[in-house]
């Protein structure tokens, strides 16, 4: 299956996930060859790529997708070649519902909110801290633009998917 993955910068890799008859999965990124193991549990995917151990999560509504790699989380965008294709016969975007709006990745507790309505943001910046399974989570911006509404206080307990921050 191919999948294209934009990065809160704006860059965008092309993935190529085969499932081999052996069971392995055969990863091409960027049109590099990597060595990847999977291992599905609970709520995320942990993946061991050449050296690197990232834990891969969903959240929201696709294509949302949460990444923790090195202590650090960010977002991507994940879009299927096939999600693509009926976007392009509907002449729609495929990530309109996700688009702008940054959600909780698990139940946890609000922290910090780092920025104010109406408060311009660039692609990557952080908004919101959330702190979940003992870690703490700094969410960022998928977009550029203002802040259109702030859903939540520090202290606020939310629950995974909750809305958490809007970007116009």
């Amino acid at each position: 299956m191919r999948y294209f993955v934009k990065f809160p910068a704006g860059n965008e890799v092309e993935v190529i996930v085969d499932h081999l008859p052996t069971g392995e999965l055969s990863v091409v990124v960027g049109g590099r060859r990597l060595a990847v193991d999977a291992l599905a549990h609970d709520h995320a995917t942990a993946l061991r790529i050449d050296d690197c151990v990232v834990d891969l999560f969903m959240e929201g509504a696709p294509p949302g997708v949460g990444v923790v790699a090195r202590g650090a989380r960010f977002y991507a965008e994940v879009e299927s070649e096939r999600m693509r294709a009926l976007a392009a016969a509907l002449g729609t975007k495929s990530n309109a519902v996700a688009e702008g709006l940054v959600v909780s990745p698990m139940p946890g507790r609000v922290l910090k909110v780092l920025v104010k309505e109406g408060d311009e943001v660039e692609a990557g910046a952080p908004l919101v801290v959330v702190e979940a399974m003992k870690m703490e989570n700094e969410l960022h911006c998928s977009r550029s633009g203002s802040v259109k509404a702030i859903y939540v206080t520090p202290g606020q307990t939310v629950e995974g998917g909750a809305r958490l921050i809007e970007v116009a």
